[in-house]
């Protein structure tokens, strides 16, 4: 529409068309309709942002709750609601000179974040020393990660793999070494992954 209205404008007030301009200075109709027009535009826009905004924060029943904390400038999770207490360890990224085949060098970390397929995860991110932000761009995810604070959200993935993600807030130095990494699998080798987690990082 803008567009329009600008090529509009200028094909029929160019100089050939208008060698003597307009002396109008001043139109109160004019100042109304172009105030009037923008803010009935944002109005209409408004509505349906509402309703999403307000489905984004309604979050479903979860079946795994994972807390992410973020620090300068690595990872730390904690799977909240265990039957059998909570599991946490710390995500680091894995350095240049001890990658393995197959590890992708500023993503792979030492202990990805190991979820089953299908099942909705609630996400609280929070920090403990200055403002990060969780994102993983694969499942639609960024979250402020901001100290003192707890944001929730969350996802469902759909497919099993190995996703990445990373730090999107310039948080210092070595902002760009805090990577993500979510490994979606069957619940089977979920549940076998768990039971070789309480003996890890018990």
């Amino acid at each position: 529409f803008v567009c329009a209205l600008l090529i509009y404008v200028s094909v029929r007030f160019r100089e050939k068309r208008n060698p003597i301009p307009s002396q109008l200075t001043h139109h109160t109709g004019l100042e109304v309709v172009w105030t009037l027009i923008p803010a009935l535009i944002l109005v209409v826009i408004a509505i349906p942002s509402f309703r999403l905004l307000h489905h984004q924060l309604d979050l479903p029943k979860e079946d795994i709750v994972l807390k992410a904390t973020a620090h300068q400038w690595y990872w730390s999770y904690a799977y909240q609601n265990l039957t059998e207490g909570p599991i946490s360890f710390d995500s680091t990224l894995v350095p240049d000179d001890k990658l393995q085949p197959g590890q992708i060098r500023l993503l792979s970390v030492d202990n990805e974040v190991v979820l089953p397929v299908g099942k909705v995860v609630r996400l609280q991110v929070t920090a403990s020393d200055v403002i990060h932000a969780f994102a993983l761009p694969a499942f639609g995810l960024k979250i402020d990660a901001v100290p003192g604070r707890l944001n929730e959200t969350w996802f469902k993935a759909d497919k099993e793999g190995l996703y990445f993600g990373q730090c999107s807030v310039i948080c210092g130095q070595n902002h760009a070494y805090m990577p993500i990494a979510i490994r979606i699998v069957s619940e089977e080798a979920y549940q076998e992954w768990l039971q070789k987690a309480r003996q890890t990082f018990s």
